[in-house]
């Protein structure tokens, strides 16, 4: 096992070395950009992604009975950042006239899709817990 993990650690490194490399390459500019991106998704997972997500467990542990608590749970983990790294898609940001082919989709058809997925397992995951546990007395 030992020899796995080591064998995946070097691969590892050796691909993000080469990728350094790659991008060394293609000059200064797009490497500051990379870097640029690379530290506000940083602060943007950090700063807000985790700080909602933080928000409303905290809340869904004040609102949801505790048996329940670890689907509903799960479903904002999966929820939350989905949604905001959608926005851009849901809100049609970057959409142009002359171009038909740019967020040529129905994007809020298939959040309401993955939403309501999410909910049908949270509620699947409720009744199986209840199941399990048998009714409260």
């Amino acid at each position: 096992m030992r020899a796995i993990r080591t064998a995946c650690l070097v691969a590892g490194v050796l691909a993000a070395a080469y990728g350094v490399w790659l991008l060394l390459g293609l000059g200064w500019a797009n490497t500051r950009s990379t870097l640029v991106w690379l530290a506000g998704g940083v602060v943007l997972h950090d700063g807000v992604f985790a700080v909602l997500v933080l928000a409303l467990s905290l809340l869904a542990v004040r609102l949801v009975p505790r048996e329940h608590l670890a689907p509903v749970v799960v479903a904002l983990v999966i929820l939350i950042p989905v949604t905001l790294a959608g926005i851009p898609e849901l809100g049609r940001f970057g959409a142009r006239a002359d171009n038909p082919t740019l967020l040529d989709r129905h994007y809020w058809l298939g959040w309401a899709v993955m939403v309501t997925l999410v909910v049908v397992c949270v509620l699947v995951g409720v009744v199986a817990t209840r199941r399990r546990t048998g009714p409260r007395g």
